[in-house]
């Protein structure tokens, strides 16, 4: 054991003995003390160490928000009677794991919560109940819904029923999860505890354990059940089945179900059971490809709940756009679909130490996410799955590089024993896949020759080694003043480092398997090559890098490929992420609506609100656009959705290119100050807000104006003028009147666009085409924004500013990066923004263009939320402006 494992030990049982939390003065004053006795110590490993330490201990969290229909509470009443086994065992094992004491503690009260929503299990007759926990990715889903499955087997649920996913590994992994935190032994071996060695809660209680049909290598399998000969009212603790969701497998245990355990004389089953849903927006999403069959997992997992007289469900999701809020045609038959979360919606928070898309995509995020441009010709996003791969992008090398060097600096840092993964999704198609695998395998063999051979010489011998000047290069690239470590001390570690990484494929018909807890003791280190098996619900440990070439716009699928997101305790600093600018902008834009939901969430819990009016809230968010038209239309079907504007940003993200449109938008804009001029509103020097002119209570005729003279791109849905100023129109006394900005910047170069065109000088605002190789238009920068950060605080007063920041600081402690939508729920004046944009190359000189016009609305809270307006679409305009849906559909993954 070196001297930092044994500072590391005693540290950590000193801290863990401690009768309140430590503070980080505290952590670093327990180190001081110790550090005597292990003097191989450095100052930078200690100083890592306490950070480590501070991490882990120095945590806040914030209590789950929850929505609920009227329900007379039962739990408190019961729990005199209720012996808490099972969450005991459960509880004690994530505290020996090191859950951070006030993580465990709002974990406990969080499940509380959620079982307490769940009907009484004592309570006689028919009833069921359904309802959604919605938490972040990779930040702690499965360790709640193992912790309600104890609780609910305490509080006397008979039949504890997960379903975790549609992907074998997955489903694996989950069953592993529910064998360390709740059967107690590891079912790979068999159901049969006797003789087994304890595992995870075995560990700390024996005396009961739960009975499970399935295992840690094999799903429900009907003829094994039959062969036990047993009835689940025969048996003394409660039933647990992992199960994927399967058509096969649901019908099978349905079947085994109905035959060998309904009461006599009926065709239901009286022994009240819990059916937990993971990833429940993958349920039954109606994608067309694959209708038939999710419907069909859709009633068979209702036909599943009705078998029981006395059931629950609970969904547990990442993504809010779950299908079960926008699958109804209509309004008044949401709440009758079985799986709509109808009695309650529980949103947990993440605990501060989550590592989650505010840290990668927002203001720090630039050290974070790396572009990838260099993919087309070699992994262009959409290929075939003939497709051949006869080399991997610079930015792939880069990243895997990357990787190789991280690993190194963690065993730098001591982290000796932690598991480090790197995450490849660049294709949907398996035999493209294990392509990719094979030429990684082979790059990070020459590297390890390399290494072997030349990390061990002096730096300048070293880096005469093409492959270690690679390494070399992009440590001072993407590491080198953002870490303490230098590089001559990492190269030391880089063979031990790149020797035992393994690259695997991970996929349906792949052998490799990613089983972290056969390495407990060394660490697994690994390059997953994958698809779908890595973008639902698979847990990467120790995930340092993440390289992402899919194009899906599916909210659900493009958020969960982001398993970046987790806990990075004492390796932060270390993750990058590589994804085309296109994706990072969706990124950011689903994690912004998502958080948006979020919040609306929390405010309807303030006013008594039910699940049906945040399910109404969903669906008219504009995002439903995006959602509906991928799950609900047809080849050439024409849809409506009815959306809600208030507290919305809208913005013209694309524009057309011909010269005729843009003449048209020009005049427009000229004509909204040739109005304002007639009014006496002419925008004025002293009104320069960021380099642009602001112009206040300006009638909303002139706004309306401008916006049906504005000639809209299709493609730019959102800004669609007929019910833009519908919405308008439905709202004199809201909208009556408008601040609006023609929006520029105070920089100027030689190189810039300095236009005159309004009656003013404005230097426009430099904007790339996202879409350059499109004749027929523009699209505004690759990530299709206009505005810049912060221009909604833009008419505020200074004390709605700063109304807005502290709101956000209270429930976002520890976060500088403030979003705009902040702003926007503070304004009573809606904001019009008028942009002129020089379209173009970063260093292009387009001091002789001529500008194009967008435009921008910043509109505030309604006082009739639910009042929609509503839009069409049809399945031509989404693959034109989208492309096909590129979901995994390879039959053979």
């Amino acid at each position: 054991m070196t001297d930092l494992e044994r500072l590391t030990l005693i540290v950590q049982a000193l801290l863990a003995n401690r009768s309140t939390p430590p503070s980080a003065a505290d952590i670093r004053a327990e180190i001081a003390e110790v550090r005597p006795l292990c003097l191989g110590v450095t100052d930078e490993q200690a100083d890592a160490l306490a950070l480590e330490f501070e991490t882990r201990y120095v945590i806040s969290i914030r209590p789950a928000a929850a929505l609920q229909d009227p329900f007379t509470p039962w739990l408190d009443r019961e729990r005199p009677t209720i012996d808490p086994y099972y969450w005991t065992r459960y509880r004690d094992l994530l505290r020996d794991k090191g859950f951070p004491r006030q993580v465990l503690a709002e974990l406990d009260r969080d499940t509380d919560r959620i079982v307490g929503f769940l009907e009484n299990p004592k309570k006689p007759g028919v009833w069921d109940r359904r309802g959604m926990v919605i938490g972040h990715v990779q930040s702690g889903k499965t360790a709640n819904y193992i912790g309600v499955a104890n609780k609910a087997a305490d509080a006397g649920y008979r039949v504890i029923i997960i379903i975790a996913g549609i992907q074998n590994k997955l489903r694996d992994q989950t069953q592993r999860r529910v064998d360390e935190g709740l059967i107690g032994f590891d079912t790979a071996a068999g159901i049969q505890s006797t003789g087994r060695p304890p595992l995870g809660v075995g560990g700390y209680d024996r005396r009961r354990q739960p009975i499970s049909f399935t295992t840690a290598t094999r799903d429900f399998n009907r003829a094994f059940a039959e062969s036990l000969s047993v009835r689940l009212q025969d048996l003394g603790e409660p039933v647990v089945l992992v199960i994927k969701k399967n058509p096969h497998t649901l019908r099978n245990l349905i079947d085994w179900l109905q035959t060998h355990n309904a009461r006599i004389g009926t065709d239901t089953i009286a022994e009240p059971m819990l059916l937990l849903d993971d990833e429940a927006d993958n349920a039954s999403i109606n994608i067309d490809q694959r209708m038939d069959e999710i419907s069909t997992i859709n009633g068979l997992l209702r036909r599943l709940l009705t078998l029981f007289e006395r059931s629950c469900y609970v969904g547990y999701t990442a993504t809010p756009f779950a299908n079960i809020f926008i699958d109804p045609d209509d309004e008044d038959d949401m709440v009758g679909d079985d799986l709509f979360p109808r009695d309650f919606i529980v949103c947990l928070n993440a605990p501060s130490n989550y590592y989650g898309p505010e840290r990668v995509f927002g203001d720090s995020g630039s050290t974070v996410v790396r572009d990838v441009d260099d993919h087309r010709d070699l992994l262009p996003m959409s290929h075939s799955k003939e497709h051949v791969v006869t080399e991997l992008p610079g930015s792939l090398l880069d990243a895997i590089r990357l990787f190789l060097v991280a690993r190194a600096i963690r065993l730098v840092r001591g982290q000796r024993g932690a598991h480090n993964s790197m995450l490849v999704n660049a294709s949907r198609f398996v035999a493209v896949q294990r392509q990719i695998r094979n030429e990684i395998h082979d790059r990070v063999r020459q590297i390890e020759s390399s290494c072997r051979i030349n990390a061990g010489r002096p730096v300048e011998a070293a880096l005469q080694d093409p492959e270690l000047a690679a390494l070399h290069r992009v440590f001072r690239e993407l590491y080198e003043g953002a870490v303490d470590q230098e590089w001559e001390v990492v190269q030391r570690q880089l063979y031990e480092s790149v020797s035992p990484v393994r690259v695997m494929e991970i996929n349906m018909r792949s052998a490799d398997a990613l089983n972290y807890d056969d390495y407990s003791d060394v660490g697994l280190n690994v390059i997953a090559v994958g698809g779908m098996s890595l973008s639902r619900g698979l847990t990467l440990e120790g995930l340092t890098v993440s390289y992402v070439l899919r194009r899906s716009l599916m909210y659900d699928t493009l958020f969960q490929m982001g398993r970046w997101f987790g806990y990075r305790d004492g390796y932060e600093d270390l993750c990058r992420v590589w994804l085309p600018q296109e994706a990072q902008g969706w990124y950011e834009h689903i994690a912004e609506s998502n958080d948006e939901l979020r919040e609306e969430l929390v405010r309807m819990e303030r006013i008594d609100a039910t699940p049906r009016d945040f399910g109404l809230k969903v669906r008219s968010h504009p995002d439903a656009l995006m959602v509906t038209a991928r799950n609900k239309l047809g080849s050439s079907r024409i849809h409506k959705v009815r959306i809600g504007l208030g507290s919305q940003f809208v913005e013209t993200t694309i524009l057309h290119r011909d010269s005729q449109s843009l003449d048209v938008n020009r005049q427009a804009a000229t004509g909204l100050v040739d109005r304002l001029k007639e009014r006496g509103l002419a925008p004025q020097l002293g009104t320069e807000e960021g380099g642009g002119r602001l112009v206040r209570n300006v009638p909303v005729q002139l706004v309306d104006r401008f916006l049906a003279v504005f000639k809209n791109h299709p493609g730019s849905f959102m800004t669609e003028p007929e019910p833009v100023r519908r919405y308008i129109a439905d709202r004199p006394a809201e909208l009556s009147h408008w601040d609006v900005l023609f929006a520029g910047v105070k920089r100027e170069t030689s190189k810039s666009l300095i236009t005159e065109l309004l009656g003013f000088r404005l230097v426009c605002q430099r904007r790339e085409d996202g879409r350059p190789e499109d004749e027929s238009m523009v699209m505004v920068t690759k990530k299709q924004r206009v505005a810049s950060r912060g221009v909604e605080r833009v008419g505020l007063t200074a004390e709605q500013r700063a109304t807005a920041e502290r709101k956000y600081r209270r429930s976002n402690p520890g976060i500088e990066n403030r979003p705009d939508r902040i702003y926007r729920m503070e304004r009573t004046t809606p904001l019009l923004i008028i942009h002129l944009l020089a379209i173009g190359e970063k260093d292009e000189d387009l001091s002789n263009e001529l500008p194009f016009v967008a435009w921008s609305l910043s509109l505030p809270k309604t006082s009739r939320p639910e009042q929609t307006v509503e839009y069409v679409v049809n399945r031509t305009w989404l693959q034109e402006q989208y492309g096909d849906d590129d979901a995994d559909d390879d039959p053979d993954e």
